[in-house]
């Protein structure tokens, strides 16, 4: 007896988008790493100049100097996510009992953790120096630390916001909030002259392929999002 032949469901488009974009950012992410490690004149030249005007204009302006330290040093701060991020795993593993997505949550940040230094340390870009500097930082300056940080905490809670349908209002602030902070925070870093701009956007870069990864091994292991426990259901 002839079975029909039927077709495999087409894939969503969220699926079928997942790897070139994650392709694409991977790219992107090594050619700028492959210039930065070479130090390629006219990359250096235009952090030069951007980096000389932002720290003159840091110097000119304390009062908003001082707005981009409070920022960057407590609202945006890397420590300051990764609590969000703690934060959100103990939500989908208490109102979702989604143990298995708070543990992929909270590894994916500490990856990315693990990634950004390790970067850090093989590139070991020095970090500006100016005569009056307006602030200080550790370690190397690429890929920016706290841009990176934020952009996976925040691109991860976006993903998962938008995979278990939040109300539309909620997902439209939470991403304003998520572009504030993430295009914040890597402002802040160039204005008080403890970052490069292409040290920003490797961060960002590199933080938005994390994102991305994960997701796809997410999506991977668990097709469809996890339901409220019904023990916490109204």
């Amino acid at each position: 007896m002839h079975t029909p032949h039927v077709d495999a469901p087409p894939r969503p488009p969220e699926d079928r988008r997942a790897p070139l974009s994650a392709g694409l950012l991977a790219l992107c992410s090594a050619l700028l790493l492959a210039l930065v490690a070479v130090e390629w004149r006219p990359l250096l030249d235009l952090d030069g100049d951007i980096s000389r005007t932002t720290h003159r204009w840091a110097v000119e302006e304390p009062g908003l100097t001082q707005t981009a330290r409070i920022l960057t040093d407590w609202v945006w701060d890397p420590w300051t996510m990764r609590l969000l991020c703690g934060a959100a795993a103990a939500l989908l593993a208490w109102r979702y009992a989604a143990r298995w997505t708070a543990l992929w949550l909270v590894g994916t940040v500490a990856a990315g953790t693990v990634v950004q230094q390790g970067l850090k340390a093989a590139v070991d870009r020095a970090r500006p120096v100016w005569p009056d500097p307006v602030d200080s930082a550790h370690y190397a300056a690429f890929p920016s630390g706290h841009a990176m940080t934020a952009t996976v905490v925040c691109g991860l809670l976006l993903w998962l916001l938008h995979r278990y349908g939040v109300p539309r209002l909620l997902w439209r602030t939470v991403l304003v909030l998520a572009v504030l902070s993430m295009t914040g925070v890597g402002l802040t870093r160039v204005w008080l002259g403890v970052h490069w701009p292409t040290d920003v956007v490797g961060g960002w870069l590199l933080g938005a392929l994390v994102v991305a990864v994960a997701a796809r091994v997410h999506r991977h292991r668990q097709p469809g999002p996890a339901r409220p426990h019904p023990a916490h259901e109204q």
